[in-house]
């Protein structure tokens, strides 16, 4: 019933007899039980239709907090969260995770104690921590395997790690599984077979199915960033050449942008350069959306190689949705224009006939919300938030 009440986000009594399939009777005396625990919370009454209004219930806010961690290829986010998500308190920083695990644990260590004496909050109430990381994850083991954007990682105890600061469980997942999750909690589980990508430094897929992630055989599954799509293309950091990482992410992006601005094709790029010294992804989606010929076919491209491997997913996976997040995604709509052109033109039309392709929700606050919803799902499974 927990767990029912959480991906609810604030239900009736009726609804969750419904969505468990219990008879009334039963359910009113689980929440009245689950309320003289302090567990579960009546948040006030929702619209009549006919009859007494229903109570909303939801899970009680002084259970304790959450704390949701993201770790990106060049940045660190920490949010402290209450049971429904709601963000009490957040903090990013830069981060470089090619230098290993050990600056980036240490600030953790330094960073989340603060953090909850910054807000009154004692160790001893967070219930769970949730955290994602860019690289494929042993989920029983809390250990990545083999990360190739994190060298220096592989099998590392995270877990371990910050069991020295605190006492309550620690989750570890891929960083675009957390993104599914967060999705998936949007949507209130109303949609179950879907996938999310995430475009930054790599390219990355989290897959739901029946409601539920699907990590594969070794929680590899999902990791598209690596899918040839140019034999004769450039080699990718895991050895293997014309991986759509290595053609389509924010680095490939900011290098033909680059080569544009130095080969005179793009004087707009060429004027940023000289300008800062570098080019992002984001100057690239700045000049396209400027009217730079360029840039516009940088954006293009990317998201036709982007949507080259999503059109193969959707053909053998039938998704109802994908949804495209990560830094590249916010370079502008010719991008996602382009990945929903390059699907539909390769994929099934069975397959694409009820597709719909769109930005994921929740904007940059995605992961840190899909980091808690792991931790909060887990810790309710384990009977740890009970």
């Amino acid at each position: 019933m927990l767990e029912a009440t959480f991906w609810s986000g604030g239900t009736a009594r009726h609804a969750l007899a419904d969505t468990l399939q219990f008879s009334r009777s039963k359910t009113n005396a689980l929440a009245a039980g689950l309320i003289d625990q302090g567990l579960l919370d009546e948040a006030g009454v929702q619209h009549s239709t006919g009859g007494r209004r229903p109570e909303t219930l939801r899970i009680h806010g002084r259970i304790g907090v959450l704390i949701g961690i993201d770790i990106d290829a060049t940045s660190l986010d920490i949010a402290l969260l209450r049971p429904d998500l709601a963000v009490i308190a957040r903090h990013s920083q830069n981060a470089d995770v090619q230098a290993g695990p050990g600056p980036i644990m240490a600030r953790l260590r330094a960073l989340i104690p603060a953090l909850l004496a910054q807000h009154g909050i004692p160790r001893d109430r967070v219930i769970a921590v949730g955290i994602g990381v860019p690289g494929p994850v042993n989920f029983a083991a809390g250990q990545l395997v083999n990360p190739p954007l994190m060298p220096g990682w592989d099998s590392y105890a995270i877990r371990d790690d910050l069991s020295e600061i605190l006492d309550a469980p620690v989750f570890v997942d891929n960083d675009v599984n957390l993104m599914a999750l967060g999705v998936l909690w949007r949507q209130r589980r109303q949609i179950e077979n879907f996938l999310v990508i995430k475009v930054g430094t790599g390219i990355g897929c989290g897959i739901l199915c029946h409601g539920e992630l699907y990590r594969g055989a070794t929680g590899s599954a999902g990791d598209i960033g690596h899918i040839g799509v140019d034999p004769e293309g450039p080699l990718c950091r895991c050895g293997n050449r014309g991986c759509v990482e290595a053609m389509a992410a924010a680095p490939a992006i900011a290098a033909m942008g680059v080569e544009a601005a130095q080969t005179g094709r793009s004087p707009m790029l060429a004027e940023t350069l000289a300008r800062q010294g570098h080019l992002s992804a984001a100057d690239i989606g700045a000049a396209c959306r400027e009217g730079d010929a360029a840039a516009d076919a940088i954006v293009r491209l990317s998201g036709r190689l982007i949507g080259q491997v999503l059109a193969s997913l959707v053909n053998f996976y039938n998704p109802s949705h994908i949804f495209i997040g990560g830094g590249v995604a916010a370079i502008g709509p010719l991008f996602l224009a382009a990945i929903r052109q390059s699907v539909n033109q390769r994929s099934l039309a069975l397959s694409t006939r009820h597709l719909e392709i769109t930005s994921a929700p929740l904007g940059p606050e995605i992961g840190l919300i899909g980091a808690g919803v792991l931790a909060m799902r887990e810790a309710l499974r384990a009977g740890v938030a009970a």
